[in-house]
């Protein structure tokens, strides 16, 4: 009987240390992809993925020069697996995978926010290792500022680089830089420079890193009067101090891209050539978190 005993404690003790596995459909490219690429570094040591490069560029022909540019437009090639996993077929997507390294399409995971929850949910963490925190009104900010991140300085990142009329970009630089206004009187109310107190790494953080990072793109194709300085917005100070600290946490610095091969990424979208769903969606006159897979697949 002892011997039994050990045997099934030994297989529940495999059992209970086995980390949540995932095939990650990705793109290094992608801001909303490097929300998860976050989430997963964060808590890399209770979960496991592979990455797949799913979501890439492909130049097909402008025989009309649509794009004004003399270059030819360029599309996202996908890759079958996240066609089938996702049905917006977009980065980022987690698959899980069982311990027979069998992965189940039909319980993919997508929605570059929700992944973010769904990581630190899965991951079994506590405490202060948690991105979404254990008490339920700071939970409830938290998302609440989650969801005033992804409009107010995810968007209109996409509205500097694809609208043509300097008036447009200038609009929606303006209401990045309101919101960022709005973020460091947030981020006031806490000690710390992170929005949660006491620095404790969250899904706001997360949520905003990907593209304060790229935020230096504007000076190179948009010009001087598009930097984001302590010296011409002073009343950001907190936002710097947040950017400065979060940029030194070891799990977000191992997921930055090289920031020229970046430049050179994005220069589709500032040349309007590129033809993705978020571009055709500003191109259309909505923001980036209002694209219609519908309306806006090419």
């Amino acid at each position: 009987m002892s011997s039994k005993i050990s045997k099934a404690a030994a297989r529940f003790s495999t059992l209970a240390v086995e980390k949540p596995k995932f095939r990650y459909l990705s793109a290094w490219f992608c801001p909303f992809a490097h929300r998860a690429t976050l989430a997963l570094e964060h808590h890399s040591s209770r979960v496991e993925y592979e990455w797949v490069e799913a979501l890439g560029w492909e130049q097909r022909e402008d025989k009309n020069n649509v794009t004004g540019t003399g270059q030819e437009w360029w599309y996202h090639w996908k890759a079958d697996e996240l066609k089938r996993a996702n049905p917006s077929a977009l980065v980022p997507t987690l698959i899980p995978v069982d311990a027979s390294g069998k992965s189940d399409e039909s319980k993919s995971v997508y929605e570059s926010l929700v992944t973010i929850d769904f990581v630190d949910q899965i991951s079994g963490a506590s405490g202060f290792d948690r991105l979404v925190p254990e008490d339920f009104f700071e939970a409830a900010r938290a998302r609440i500022w989650c969801d005033k991140v992804n409009r107010e300085l995810c968007s209109p990142y996409y509205g500097v680089l694809v609208r043509k009329e300097d008036s447009e970009r200038k609009e929606h630089f303006d209401n990045l830089i309101k919101g960022l206004r709005n973020f460091s009187k947030e981020l006031s109310k806490t000690s710390g420079s992170l929005f949660l107190a006491d620095n404790q790494l969250s899904n706001v953080d997360l949520a905003l890193v990907p593209w304060a990072f790229r935020y230096y793109v504007f000076e190179h194709y948009r010009g001087d009067e598009y930097v984001i300085s302590p010296e011409r917005y002073p009343e950001l100070q907190p936002y710097f101090e947040w950017y400065d600290y979060v940029m030194e946490i070891d799990a977000v610095k191992r997921t930055l891209p090289d920031k020229n091969d970046y430049l050179i990424h994005i220069g589709k979208y500032a040349d309007s050539s590129a033809r993705s769903k978020v571009a055709n969606a500003v191109r259309r006159g909505v923001s980036a978190h209002e694209l219609d897979d519908e309306k806006d697949e090419y």
